[in-house]
C-alpha cells in the first residue's frame, strides 16, 4: 500500500467522523451547547491544478477555518478562512485551497468559529490526492441517482453501504453523475419490496414530502449527509457533481406540468429554488457565468486526464417527440464549448461526463395519444438523426473531422449498469469514429431496464445488468458503480461495472490511439 493510502487509513482511524486529536483542542474552552457544531461532515471537490474546493456546513452564523498539510500531524498547516456562512447560504461554507503540492496527500481540518463570540468547534478530518503533473496510475469511480423511489437510510442494513463499497476502492474522486437527490420522492417510514421483505427508512420532515420551497430542497442533501457510509465516503474521496432532473422533479423541462401533489405549479420557480440549493450543498468551484450558477465546466487531471462535465438538463428545450429539425440540448454555448474544449485537450484520455445516455431511449409519456414523448437524446427512431440527436451528430462529426481520440462517455440515470459499443457501420448516421458509453447506477434507489436501443448512432449492448422487474429495491442487489483506472506507463484505460458489494460484474479494457 502506498504511504498516501497507509496515511489515510492512519489519520480516519485515529479522528474517526471528526473526533478531536491530541493538541487540536480549541483555543476557547466552552461547553458543547455554546459552540458550533459541524452538521453534515465534510467535502472536497473539483480538483484542479495546485487548488481543491472544502466545504462544509455549521449550524450557526460562523466562518468555516480550513487547516491543510502533506502530513496527517498537520506540522506545518497552512490556513484558509471562509466568508460569514449564514442562513442565506443555509450555513453552508467553502474555501478555495491553493499551492497544493503536485501529486501529494492532503490533509486537511475543518472547524468553525462562531461569528459573535469566535467560539470553535471541534475539528472534522478529510483528505485527498492533489492533482499530478507527470503521469501516474488513476483510479476514478462514477454513478448517480442516490435516494430514489423511496428508498432512503435503512439501518437494517448498514444505511447506503454502496458508498462504502466505493471508498473501499481508494480512488482518487468520485463523479456523481447525477440525481444527486430525489426532490419529487418522499421516503416513508417503511416500504414493502418486491420479495414481501419491509424495507424500513430513516426519514424526516423535508422527506415525507415533495421540496418545493428553497427548504425543502436544502433538506434533501440534509437527509442524505445523515448516512454514516457517505460522511465516511466524503471525507475520503473528492467529488464532481453533475445535476439532472431528480434535483428539481422528475423528467423537468421548460414544458414541464407539475401533479396534484404540488401547490406550486411554475416550474421555472422550482429549478430556481432547486438550483440554489444544488448550489449550496455542492463541493464546487461557483463560476461567474449564467449568473454564478452555471454547472458544466472542464477539470484537468493531469497529462493523462480531462473530465468535460455536461450540463444536458439546463438548456433543453420541453420534451417533446424529439422529431425533425434540430432542438437544443446541451443548448449552442455549450455545444460549442464542448467542441472547443475537446479540441484543445492534450490529455490521453478525455472522460465526457454525461447525466443521460446517447443511445437509450427514455420515455416521457406521451405527447399524445401512441406519439412518445423522449427525456433524453435519443427518439426510438432507427433512422438519420433528428430533434436533440442533431446535436450529438455535429458534436461526434467535429471530432472526427478534428481527429480528436481517446474520449469516453460515462453515465448514469436509467438504474442498471451496461456497457455500449457505437460504430458507424450499424448506424444512420456515420460520420464520427467508434466509440464507447458506460452506464453505472443506481447508488441507493429502485433498479429499472433494460431500456431500449435507438440505432441512430450504431450502438450495440456488450454488457448489461439489469433486474428481472422494474423498481426492484436494493434488497435485489442490482445497485451499480463503475470504476475507471488508468495505467500510468501503458495508458491503458480499464473499465469496471461494479455491484453493491464492490463485485466486479464486467470489465473493458481500452488502448489509446
Amino acid at each position: 500500500m502506498s504511504d498516501f493510502n497507509l496515511g489515510r487509513r492512519r489519520v480516519m482511524q485515529a479522528v474517526g467522523a471528526g473526533l478531536l486529536l491530541p493538541g487540536l483542542a480549541p483555543a476557547v474552552i466552552a461547553s458543547v451547547k455554546d459552540r458550533p457544531q459541524l452538521t453534515d461532515g465534510v467535502q472536497s471537490g473539483d480538483l484542479q491544478g495546485d487548488r481543491a474546493m472544502i466545504w462544509s456546513r455549521s449550524d450557526r452564523p460562523a466562518r468555516m477555518v480550513v487547516e491543510w498539510d502533506t502530513g496527517s500531524l498537520f506540522g506545518n498547516p497552512r490556513k484558509f478562512v471562509s466568508p460569514l456562512a449564514d442562513a442565506r447560504s443555509d450555513f453552508t461554507a467553502r474555501v478555495e485551497l491553493t499551492g497544493l503540492p503536485a501529486n501529494q496527500a492532503i490533509f486537511y481540518r475543518v472547524h468553525f468559529e462562531d461569528a459573535q463570540s469566535g467560539v470553535a468547534s471541534e475539528p472534522w478530518f478529510g483528505h485527498l490526492r492533489s492533482v499530478p503533473t507527470t503521469k501516474r496510475d488513476i483510479r476514478f469511480v462514477w454513478s448517480g441517482d442516490t435516494v430514489g423511489q423511496g428508498f432512503g437510510i435503512n439501518p437494517d442494513i448498514g444505511g447506503m453501504r454502496i458508498y462504502e463499497a466505493m471508498r473501499l476502492r481508494l480512488p482518487d474522486f468520485f463523479i456523481h453523475s447525477g440525481d444527486t437527490i430525489y426532490a419529487d420522492g418522499p421516503v416513508p417510514a417503511q416500504l414493502t419490496t418486491e420479495s414481501g421483505r419491509i424495507w424500513r427508512n430513516i426519514t424526516t420532515e423535508a422527506k415525507s414530502k415533495v421540496a418545493q420551497t428553497l427548504d425543502d430542497y436544502r433538506g434533501n442533501y440534509r437527509y442524505n449527509l445523515m448516512d454514516e457510509n457517505i460522511r465516511r465516503f466524503n471525507a475520503e474521496v473528492p467529488q464532481i457533481w453533475q445535476w439532472d432532473d431528480h434535483e428539481v422533479v422528475n423528467n423537468w423541462s421548460p414544458g414541464k406540468q407539475l401533479d396534484e401533489r404540488y401547490q406550486e405549479k411554475d416550474i421555472h420557480k422550482l429549478v430556481s429554488r432547486a438550483r440554489q440549493a444544488w448550489l449550496e450543498y455542492a463541493p464546487m468551484r461557483l463560476q461567474a457565468a449564467d449568473g454564478g450558477g452555471r454547472i458544466y465546466r472542464k477539470l484537468s487531471y493531469g497529462p493523462m486526464l480531462d473530465v468535460f462535465v455536461l450540463d444536458m438538463r439546463s438548456y433543453r428545450e420541453a420534451n417533446d417527440a424529439n422529431l425533425g429539425a434540430a432542438k437544443p440540448f446541451l443548448g449552442r454555448e455549450q455545444l460549442d464549448w464542448l467542441k472547443r474544449e475537446l479540441q484543445a485537450s492534450t490529455a490521453q484520455w478525455k472522460v465526457i461526463a454525461a447525466d443521460m445516455p446517447i443511445g437509450l431511449g427514455v420515455p416521457d409519456g406521451e405527447v399524445s395519444p401512441g406519439v412518445a414523448r423522449w427525456e433524453a437524446v435519443a427518439n426510438g427512431d432507427p433512422g438519420p438523426a433528428q430533434g436533440r440527436e442533431l446535436e450529438i451528430a455535429e458534436l461526434l462529426g467535429f471530432l472526427r473531422a478534428q481527429q480528436v481520440r481517446n474520449f469516453v462517455f460515462l453515465t448514469a440515470d436509467v438504474h442498471y449498469c451496461a456497457a455500449h459499443h457505437y460504430h458507424p457501420d450499424r448506424a444512420a448516421f456515420q460520420d464520427f469514429e467508434p466509440f464507447w458509453e458506460f452506464v453505472a447506477g443506481p447508488l441507493n434507489a429502485g433498479s429499472f431496464g433494460p431500456n431500449p436501443l435507438d440505432k441512430t448512432f450504431g450502438p450495440e449492448v456488450v454488457f448489461e445488468k439489469a433486474p428481472p422487474a422494474q423498481n426492484t429495491s436494493p434488497f435485489a442487489g442490482f445497485q451499480f458503480f463503475g470504476e475507471v483506472n488508468i495505467e500510468g506507463q501503458s495508458g491503458e484505460m480499464s473499465v469496471v461495472l461494479r455491484d453493491l458489494d464492490g463485485v466486479a460484474v464486467f470489465e473493458q479494457k481500452l488502448q489509446p490511439v
